[in-house]
């Protein structure tokens, strides 16, 4: 099944006995570019999320954030310095009693100060964190990739629908151009008589002109063509992702194909046609622009 590029999953779970919450989005982009944010402290786990999605997915614009859970993880452990505290206290006092001016200190203002209160933080075993880390990741990926696995359900169906429709249009056009070489060698064969006042002009005159006609007007190269890229559209779709460079280079096909059409049609109903054709492949080209 295709994917599309644009996706979000979440995953949330304890590692090292702390809750967090991974998530992961991304949109369409030509290459594989990724952007991981995560606490101050556990950067070292930077290169293992890189590494696991580097494996999952192909190319798009991704964004990653790890980050402790506030709900699930308990209170935080403070630590006062009561030896540094009483410092700044008697620090201040003395100032008050230098400079001559008002000395009232609250709890709040030796709060403030640098490291009069800490928070206690054990460091993580890397080993042990990027272990646990691994399972976070599988679930997040898990949630990302059925998100874009049901976005690409729909552009695969929406994107069978637009080539049965261009295949409709390839046989409509092969239906006109036989009628329109019929119809130029009908008047052809008037003209001559016109213009020669002989009912009876050779066939093989009527013949060769109309030969060279349809030889310039021909477009039976271009719509076989048409058909076959067609037909390997439909492949590269059940093949499924990643497909979407190789979509890219096929639909620069289709509109070649569909250019040389216009460029030799002599019948205003086939340049109708075409310029429908140009339009449907145009909105497959915006369409697989999101596909991986």
């Amino acid at each position: 099944m295709i994917r599309s590029m644009t996706g979000f999953g979440s995953a949330k779970g304890k590692i090292a006995g702390l809750a967090f919450v991974l998530e992961i989005r991304s949109v369409n982009n030509r290459y594989f570019d990724l952007n991981i944010k995560c606490p101050r402290a556990y950067l070292f786990v930077e290169p293992l999320i890189k590494s696991y999605l580097q494996k999952n997915i192909s190319r798009g614009k991704v964004d990653v954030y790890l980050g402790l859970d506030p709900v699930q993880n308990n209170q935080p452990d403070l630590h006062l310095n009561e030896q540094l505290a009483e410092s700044y206290r008697e620090m201040i006092l003395s100032i008050a009693k230098l400079l001559d001016l008002p000395s009232e200190i609250s709890a709040l203002d030796i709060a403030r100060f640098p490291d009069v209160m800490s928070v206690n933080k054990d460091e993580p075993d890397q080993e042990v964190f990027e272990k646990e880390m691994l399972s976070l990741l599988e679930l997040a990926v898990s949630d990302y990739n059925a998100m874009r696995c049901r976005e690409g359900e729909a552009l695969y169906n929406d994107l069978l629908e637009k080539t049965e429709r261009i295949e409709a249009m390839v046989d409509e056009i092969d239906q006109r151009a036989a009628q329109t070489l019929s119809a130029y060698r009908d008047r052809l064969n008037r003209k001559l008589q016109e213009v020669l006042s002989d009912t009876s002009i050779a066939a093989e005159l009527v013949l060769s002109e109309a030969a060279i006609y349809a030889d310039r007007i021909a477009t039976d190269e271009e719509t076989v063509r048409l058909r076959s890229h067609c037909s390997q559209f439909r492949k590269l779709l059940k093949e499924g992702s990643p497909i979407g460079r190789k979509l890219d280079f096929l639909i620069q096909e289709f509109n070649r194909e569909a250019n040389t059409i216009g460029s030799k049609c002599q019948n205003s109903e086939i340049s109708y046609l075409v310029v429908d054709l140009k339009s449907e492949i145009e909105k497959i080209r915006e369409q697989i622009q999101n596909i991986e």
